[in-house]
């Protein structure tokens, strides 16, 4: 059978990815809308990572040249260059995550909290695929944070 072919893709569609105490199981269907979202996040967040380091390399390309310019356009290129770094640093937080989602996914080791270990919920999944923690582990972190 050719790679990407539909038994290919049903391999890699987990059967039994945890859910909360009062949830349904998963659907298949429901099962192949998140894998869906998040190959779909993975190549948008990529897109947006890759333009945002293009973007910020064309400011320090075009910022290297600093002599006899005016003190506010140094500062205002400085400003423009920190916004990018931090959009781009953004951007590929979000491929990342994006990526070791899809990554659990097909290992089948998808919605299980990387922290505790319980079910991280399936109402959370579906509205944040990239979740690898349950609500309270990160809350917990981010109150540390």
């Amino acid at each position: 059978m050719a790679a990407g072919s539909t038994g290919d893709k049903q391999r890699h569609m987990p059967s039994n990815i945890p859910v909360g105490p009062s949830e349904d199981p998963w659907t298949a269907e429901e099962l192949a809308e998140v894998r869906q979202q998040l190959s779909d996040d993975v190549a948008s967040f990529q897109r947006k990572y890759q333009q945002a380091q293009q973007e910020l390399n064309e400011l320090l390309t075009e910022g290297s040249e600093v002599t006899g310019r005016d003190p506010a356009d140094v500062g205002s290129s400085n400003f423009e260059r920190d916004q990018e770094m931090s959009l781009a640093a953004n951007a590929r937080q979000l491929f990342e995550q994006s990526e070791l989602a899809l990554k659990l996914f097909d290992q089948g080791d998808y919605g299980t909290c990387e922290v505790c270990g319980q079910p991280i919920g399936k109402a959370r999944l579906q509205a944040f695929p990239r979740a690898t923690m349950c609500v309270s582990c990160k809350q917990r972190r981010e109150r540390r944070s």
